[in-house]
């Protein structure tokens, strides 16, 4: 792996968009939902392009941005994945991966994953995962568990389907968040996916 597309061992992520409360919070859900990468934020093309961009794996670009640098985002095109405002296929170009920014934090995680998913089928050319997080570090309980979380199933729902005590379930899922340090389940919900754990599509 090229070791300039890492930072302290994490593999680098771009964002430019010229709106600062639209980067900090797509950081944020970024570093939530994927807590191995290192997200750098841009607001102006210029500075990105300062930044040396071909050290980035992927860029997160606002439409703007990438329609005024046209050449220079078509020559990357499987890099980027394009910000829009508008669900409308016909107002996004074409050619792009594109997530549309304005809906629910919830919306916007599974339009990250999808886009991960359909970029990197079966996780190839995904940024490799840290050796501990590649490691079976949870119990095959555990991953049950943490398959039904992930699907949306409360903890009473999961206690029933796996014929467990909610306080079992409890306990697991703490269990969970503490081997994978991972704090919400956007996090896990990346985790269990990119490692089979559960569909995409059943989320």
């Amino acid at each position: 792996m090229d070791m300039g597309k890492m930072m302290n061992g994490r593999p680098r992520v771009a964002v430019i968009d010229p709106n600062m409360l639209a980067i900090l919070g797509l950081k944020n859900i970024l570093q939530n939902v994927m807590p191995i990468i290192e997200v750098e934020a841009f607001s102006t093309f210029d500075d990105f392009f300062a930044a040396n961009p071909d050290l980035f794996f992927h860029f997160f670009a606002a439409q703007t941005i990438v329609l005024e640098n046209r050449a220079f985002f078509t020559e990357r095109r499987q890099k980027t994945i394009l910000l829009t405002i508008s669900k409308d296929p016909n107002s996004q170009l074409s050619g792009f991966h594109s997530i549309c920014v304005n809906v629910s934090e919830e919306e916007l995680v599974r339009s990250l994953l999808t886009v991960e998913q359909h970029g990197h089928a079966g996780g190839r050319n995904l940024p490799e995962m840290p050796q501990v997080l590649k490691n079976k570090i949870l119990s095959n309980r555990e991953i049950e568990v943490l398959s039904l979380v992930v699907q949306g199933y409360i903890n009473k729902e999961v206690a029933i389907k796996l014929g467990i005590s909610l306080t079992t379930v409890i306990t697991h899922r703490k269990n969970i968040m503490e081997k994978l340090g991972m704090k919400s389940v956007s996090a896990l919900t990346i985790y269990a996916i990119m490692n089979g754990y559960v569909d995409i599509n059943k989320i």
